[in-house]
């Protein structure tokens, strides 16, 4: 027999219904590698409603309703509020796909910790808690024997933390260094290219991976956040964002850009971690790199870590220009080693 697996997800944006598409898609085969029938029971959609169905939402109609701007449901939305959703939901795990808050990490913050009091299993893809609150969450999941995975906060379906976790066993990792915002990677290609400052954000945003407001990815927030996270996972730090030595790309001029190319250079911002005095540290900068390295050729959307441990060396991964639907994967690959890892 089957054994039923319930579903919450927190945020219905576009890598939460690219996540329910791949599972649509895949859910016969799920059931057959995991032995579990996975359902979602309930949606928290900030702004299309919210919705439960112990039996199991109908994920085709709410994505044809969603794809129509419609609300998730005609009639059946609920409006309770979202630790209200999550308490009544019946789930097994919660996934937490809600915007971002690089102030606080809430309230995602509160989402995870309501999982966990209800015996929940928890799946992030918002990079937040694990950038505010990874150590005390991680030590509420493995007091009450839960699993708390994320492998989406940083590199979307790309295993950064599942290589050093399960591919890596035995070895420590020393520092990491990284190109991981793609707007500011893009803007400054843009601008290697002769476009302007301005219109380099614009077209950033006309191709949907810079925000409306696009300071939190110019000023070096969204890198620092991911930073912190590396930093914490990896590292074993306690950080937040507000630690990282943080410096955006916003003074960068034409200028900066063409003087680097005539030495033969390339301007990124680069995301570092590592140890000093003892102590975990991490960095955002922009920095120059020399043409002939591995870093000056990440470009547009795409990106890079390297990850230095004492027996394997430097292990170097790249992701090369996403799309939504490697985001969703992250959430699915997550979803698939939470189940792999319950005992039958």
């Amino acid at each position: 027999m089957d054994k039923r697996f319930n579903l919450c997800l927190i945020g219905f944006g576009n890598a939460s219904r690219a996540f329910c598409k791949i599972l649509l898609d895949h859910h016969e085969s799920v059931k057959k590698i995991t032995g579990h029938d996975v359902r979602v029971t309930a949606i928290a959609a900030r702004s299309k409603g919210s919705l439960i169905d112990k039996d199991g939402i109908n994920l085709e109609n709410v994505l044809s309703r969603i794809e129509k701007h419609q609300k998730i449901h005609e009639t059946e939305s609920t409006d309770l509020d979202t630790l209200s959703l999550i308490e009544q939901s019946g789930a097994d795990v919660m996934i937490e796909m809600s915007s971002l808050s690089i102030k606080d990490g809430q309230p995602a913050i509160s989402h995870i910790e309501k999982a966990f009091d209800l015996g929940m299993h928890v799946v992030t893809a918002n990079k937040g808690p694990i950038a505010w609150k990874y150590k005390a969450l991680k030590k509420i999941a493995d007091d009450k024997n839960l699993q708390f995975l994320y492998e989406t906060t940083v590199m979307d379906g790309t295993p950064v933390f599942n290589l050093v976790r399960f591919t890596l066993p035995g070895c420590r990792v020393k520092s990491f260094k990284g190109i991981l915002n793609s707007t500011t990677n893009f803007v400054i290609e843009e601008m290697e290219k002769g476009n302007d400052y301005e219109s380099a954000i614009k077209q950033a945003q006309l191709e949907g991976f810079a925000e409306a407001d696009p300071t939190l990815d110019i000023d070096g927030w969204d890198a620092a956040a991911k930073t912190t996270a590396l930093a914490n996972v990896l590292l074993g730090g306690d950080l937040t964002p507000l630690d990282i030595d943080r410096t955006g790309i916003g003074h960068i001029t034409a200028t900066d850009v063409n003087n680097a190319l005539k030495d033969n250079k390339k301007i990124k911002l680069i995301c570092e971690g590592g140890f000093k005095n003892g102590q975990v540290v991490g960095k955002v900068s922009p920095q120059l790199v020399e043409q002939s390295t591995l870093f000056a050729t990440i470009d547009a959307t795409s990106s890079l870590v390297s990850i230095t441990t004492d027996l394997m060396g430097e292990v170097i991964i790249i992701e090369k220009n996403p799309e939504i639907q490697q985001t969703g994967y992250g959430i699915y690959s997550d979803l698939l080693t939470l189940l792999n890892g319950l005992h039958n």
